[in-house]
């Protein structure tokens, strides 16, 4: 009974993975607000029944998908550290940033922020969930400990770490994945002492 269930479950998500990789690769190539429902499984190679079941239209396809895709990226930063804990900027590593890791792993996804006509709200959510990050998850420590306001220290690093992104998506991330890295390693270190991770669900 449970391995029938388990089957169900996985023929599930394979299905709605085969949708929303659909609509990503429609959006590509036609812009999301001409896709229709009929598009998608057309596409996905299902029939409008298949969908109904797990969606009621592509707007709650397209909300489950940035949901999902963004909600990953947010959990994906406690990976490296270890709640509490402060970290030296000099003791940073490859693996320190499995935020970056996780944006190449799902670039086919956040390749959308490139187009004009992308699932709507993609533009703000995408950055604002980068400053979320800073502001909820880290507590940051300036070279030398000189005094600035934090508010703006995180807009202002946050936004620029965001810019870093947006260009290594816009070049077709033709930087290796280590060596960009690399060098936002090098530039945090030009301004951060250190970091403390306070974990995902935390409040400061």
């Amino acid at each position: 009974m449970n391995g029938n269930l388990e089957m169900s479950t996985q023929r599930r998500n394979r299905t709605k993975e085969h949708l929303r990789v659909s609509l990503i690769e429609l959006i590509k190539e036609k812009g999301y607000h001409s896709i229709t429902v009929r598009d998608i499984v057309d596409h996905a190679l299902y029939n409008r029944s298949t969908f109904y079941v797990h969606y009621q239209d592509k707007f709650e396809l397209t909300e489950e998908l940035m949901y999902t895709m963004l909600k990953g990226l947010e959990e994906s930063v406690g990976r490296a550290f270890i709640p509490g804990r402060t970290v030296s900027t000099t003791n940073l590593s490859t693996e320190s940033f499995s935020i970056i890791s996780y944006i190449y792993d799902n670039r086919y996804f956040f390749e959308l922020i490139k187009y004009d006509d992308t699932i709507p709200g993609l533009h703000n959510k995408f950055p604002n969930t980068i400053l979320n990050i800073y502001q909820k998850q880290f507590i940051f420590e300036t070279v030398n400990h000189i005094p600035v306001n934090m508010e703006y220290f995180e807009r202002y690093t946050a936004y620029g770490f965001y810019g870093l992104i947006m260009n290594w998506i816009h070049t077709g991330f033709k930087q290796e994945k280590e060596d960009f890295i690399n060098e936002v390693i090098a530039l945090a270190r030009t301004h951060m002492q250190s970091i403390k991770y306070v974990g995902h669900e935390n409040n400061r």
